[in-house]
């Protein structure tokens, strides 16, 4: 039996339970996204996962330009720019001219599509703003650094 090494919190085996209650919960919650079913007016189009997340900006912050997206999302213009092309074509998002600058285009989710996405990725958010909201700012901000260092840990094991 091997002797406990002193971790960031003091105790190896306070982080090890921590990853045993992890390992249990997330298949769970992946899971349960996976069975979130897609709303029937949505079905026709080929949406994937790297839909969601620029729809979700859309959806909660309102229109916005590529160059936005783009920072938001923390990929290339041009990839938003495609995924903008496809899902216009699509009739999901609308381009207009924006009044301030007629060389900019803003991005929208087109009215007719906007209840669908909303609720579709809505009930997320409030199980995420349930969660998130009795937390402090900076508990916030760690809990999301974690899944942050999750990813990036995980991807860098090449999965």
């Amino acid at each position: 039996m091997s002797t406990p090494k002193a971790g960031a919190d003091g105790d190896e085996r306070g982080v090890d339970d921590a990853v045993r209650a992890l390992l249990l919960l997330m298949p769970r919650m992946v899971g349960r996204v996976k069975r979130i079913p897609l709303p029937e007016a949505l079905r026709s189009f080929d949406l994937a996962p790297r839909h969601l997340s620029l729809l979700s900006y859309l959806l909660f912050d309102g229109p916005m330009t590529v160059n936005e997206l783009a920072g938001r999302l923390e990929v290339a213009p041009t990839t938003v720019s495609l995924m903008v092309g496809e899902l216009n074509r699509q009739g999901i998002l609308e381009r207009r001219e924006d009044e301030a600058d007629r060389r900019r285009r803003i991005i929208a989710i087109a009215p007719d599509q906007q209840p669908a996405i909303a609720g579709w990725l809505a009930p997320g958010a409030a199980a995420w703003r349930t969660a998130l909201a009795p937390l402090t700012p900076e508990q916030r901000r760690m809990f999301v650094d974690t899944l942050l260092a999750y990813e990036a840990a995980v991807t860098a094991d090449g999965r």
